[in-house]
């Protein structure tokens, strides 16, 4: 915070993680999935109410919602969710990399080709 004649502005650490707030304080990404997911959750709501009833249509409409909620509000070093989603899959399933520790030693290699392993076998 920063104080400018008597009024506080709020300047973020770093100036890329700035989000213009649109709606109700939320950005135009936040605002669309908050309404995806809210819409999903009332259609699960209205057609699966008569057939599960109660509480179990209630997790049904969380479970639903859940995905939308996650694309909006999800970030994990800078990326969105459906950027996340996709580095994992790459990393994970298409390019997947068996990593073997194989060590160098350098003192060995240099010792190969000089005169100091011929002169350790004279004696």
């Amino acid at each position: 915070m920063m104080e400018v004649n008597g009024i506080e502005v709020r300047i973020n650490k770093e100036v890329r993680d700035y989000q213009e707030g649109i709606f109700f304080g939320l950005t135009m990404r936040q605002f669309l999935c908050a309404l995806g997911a809210v819409t999903v959750a009332l259609a699960v709501y209205f057609f699966l109410g008569p057939a599960l009833g109660g509480s179990d249509v209630g997790w049904a409409c969380v479970l639903a919602a859940a995905p939308f909620a996650l694309c909006g509000f999800y970030r994990y070093n800078s990326m969105t969710f459906e950027q996340f989603i996709l580095t994992v899959i790459r990393s994970e399933l298409l390019y997947p990399k068996r990593l073997v520790f194989k060590s160098d030693h350098l003192y060995t290699k240099a010792l190969e080709n000089t005169t100091i392993k011929e002169a350790l076998k004279l004696d």
